[in-house]
């Protein structure tokens, strides 16, 4: 690749914020929203035109599960996002907190009301495209393109909520991508939406989920007409009157950290949900036989990247001992949901679909979760840079638990408290934050945070 010298210029440079939150996904939306609570002059920046991320831009049809089967624990601004969303779909459950669905246009509104009611500002359709480092290891600004053109922020306080850890990447910090090596990412999934679905032939015929030997994904793959799904992948909610969402199959060898892997990849997964919609008309014809493929997602429904390494890496064994901590700011009772790395050579059957759903997960009882710790949002040799959502410091394996959108909204919002708490100080540091005070903080405000038990007090 040739080098290309840009000329000396000068930018305008916008440097009166005290917090700037780059990325506008769950964790983005509740860190701006928290940081401005607590009195921070708070930006909130966002690529698309939306907030949401997965939720929104990418259709994701679904939250995870908010309880431990026993009781809500991603609490907070995370709960009140649920609550909120569940008004929106008047047909789900009332008491119902596990896998409710989104419908995705109310709840670009919801994140949009609750940033600016707690005084934070938005700055749409606005990219990071540079990070401007200083010497004793904090963030001096950072630079942004949109339609004004490329402009320069600074903050006393930055915090990464890319999901790619764009921002601790481009200032230095370490990131590790997947494993490390040359294994593949975990696949991504276009998500969609058919309208015009039968709802009550939908709701009373099988159930479409691979863990149901009847479902006609498998007659699908059989039947070899349809080369474009690649494996039995298939989760679907009622979002809306006669509006089916879907997360279904996998594009594989997709990076979203790398513009040519994006560049292909989407294409491919329009392709793939245009073949779901005729598939399912041909193999589910009473409840499909009339539907429309009205939407695909604007983003790539993206699992895994980049991951900042902090203070702290949350390891598997932490998962599996339920480990809690003395700094530990949120905690999570997702199972460890592992998705192919490679495209299969054939497509599962029943028997092999299961075998592979269970191959990498672990999965908790009632009641039982495991503590994330503060340590793992403050990056390495960063001083002035949180982190917040998918791209924490964790071993792959806890990420694939960790990246969902109810932990996303948890640790979003210890993120902007610490921001908070962070810019206030003369020289603001975010390894220095009182993480006794912002656990006081966060419980005023909340969040379910028992008390750690002694065993983990050399943790």
């Amino acid at each position: 690749m040739n080098l290309y010298a840009l000329s000396a210029r000068t930018l305008p440079m916008d440097d009166t914020w005290d917090v700037i939150v780059v990325g506008g996904g769950p964790s983005g939306c509740t860190a701006a929203a928290a940081a401005a609570r607590e009195g921070a002059r708070t930006l909130l920046i966002e690529g698309t035109g939306a907030l949401g991320g997965m939720g929104t831009n990418a259709l994701v049809p679904a939250w995870c599960p908010f309880s431990d089967k026993k009781r809500i624990i991603y609490c907070g601004l995370a709960e009140r996002i649920l609550h909120a969303s569940k008004r929106s779909t008047p047909h789900v459950a009332e008491d119902r907190v596990d896998w409710v669905p989104i419908s995705p246009e109310d709840l670009k509104q919801i994140y949009e009301d609750m940033v600016m009611e707690n005084g934070a500002e938005i700055l749409f359709h606005t990219t990071l495209a540079a990070v401007e480092t200083g010497e004793a290891g904090e963030v001096d600004a950072i630079l942004v393109v949109n339609k004004g053109g490329l402009s320069a922020l600074r903050a006393r306080i930055y915090i990464d909520c890319t999901g790619d850890a764009d921002l601790c990447f481009m200032a230095g910090a370490e990131t590790v991508k997947g494993d490390g090596g040359n294994e593949p990412l975990m696949a991504a999934t276009h998500c969609f939406v058919l309208t015009n679905v039968d709802e009550t032939a939908y709701l009373n015929g099988p159930n479409l989920h691979p863990s149901n030997p009847a479902s006609p994904v498998f007659g699908i793959i059989k039947s070899g007409r349809y080369p474009q799904i690649p494996d039995t992948h298939l989760c679907s909610n009622l979002i809306g009157p006669r509006t089916v969402g879907f997360n279904a199959g996998h594009v594989y060898d997709f990076d979203n950290t790398e513009p040519q892997s994006i560049s292909k990849g989407l294409p491919v997964g329009r392709k793939l949900a245009k073949a779901y919609r005729d598939a399912l008309a041909e193999f589910f014809p009473a409840a499909f036989g009339n539907a429309y493929l009205v939407l695909t997602g604007s983003l790539m429904g993206v699992r895994e990247t980049r991951r900042a390494m902090g203070d702290y890496v949350l390891t598997l064994d932490d998962y599996m001992q339920r480990r809690s901590f003395p700094d530990e700011i949120s905690r999570n009772c997702y199972y460890i949901d592992i998705h192919q790395l490679s495209k299969p050579d054939q497509p599962a059957s029943a028997e092999e679909a299961e075998k592979d759903r269970n191959k990498f997960t672990a999965r908790y009882g009632p009641g039982e979760s495991h503590g994330i710790p503060y340590r793992c949002l403050t990056p390495k040799g960063l001083a002035n840079v949180l982190v917040a959502g998918r791209c924490v410091s964790t071993e792959r394996l806890v990420q694939g638990s960790v990246r969902v959108m109810p932990s996303c909204l948890a640790m979003g919002e210890a993120a902007g408290l610490a921001a908070a708490l962070a810019a206030a100080m003369h020289h603001p540091d975010v390894h220095a934050v009182d993480t006794l005070h912002l656990r006081s903080l966060l419980k005023n405000h909340g969040a379910y945070l028992p008390d750690p038990s002694r065993d983990c007090e050399s943790r």
